[in-house]
């Protein structure tokens, strides 16, 4: 792909990346981060040049609603309040097997054909230097927390 006028190179993927999750014992009490949680590492870019995220899906494994929390930080080792920032949330499945999206994603410059009146693609960009988190809305274990899927690339 040639680069711009201003001598700028597109953002290329250099390889993909596909991460699980088991959500069981990531637990955030509330939007906010305060006090003590157990989110989990979804996609670390501390020590890479950042990455995307095109679909971020929970597969449900069982009957509780669980609401699923997502955050941005600069620390890989523990969602530390003060410096973890919600950016989003959705519900799993209450039927187990079911996959629900997090349909909310930020909207994307990437060109699409004209199609209806909504004809924007969705993706989640990960900078340099941060960390995406997720954890269940909750204080507690679960023992049917959804398995969260997150699918992209790196650069």
């Amino acid at each position: 792909m040639a680069s711009t006028s201003t001598n700028k190179q597109p953002l290329l993927v250099d390889h993909v990346f596909h991460e699980l999750v088991d959500l069981n014992t990531a637990a955030a009490a509330a939007i906010d981060v305060a006090g003590t949680n157990t989110a989990l590492v979804v996609m670390d870019a501390t020590t890479s040049d950042g990455g995307i995220i095109e679909d971020i899906y929970a597969i449900s494994r069982g009957a509780t609603l669980h609401t699923i929390n997502l955050y941005i930080s600069r620390s890989n080792d523990y969602l530390r309040p003060g410096e973890g920032l919600f950016i989003g949330q959705f519900d799993a499945a209450t039927t187990a097997g079911e996959v629900t999206r997090w349909e909310e994603m930020p909207k994307i410059l990437a060109p699409v054909p004209a199609v209806g009146s909504d004809a924007q693609l969705r993706a989640l960009y990960v900078p340099k230097g941060k960390v995406l988190w997720a954890a269940r809305q909750s204080t507690t274990s679960a023992t049917d927390g959804p398995i969260l899927g997150a699918q992209g690339g790196w650069y």
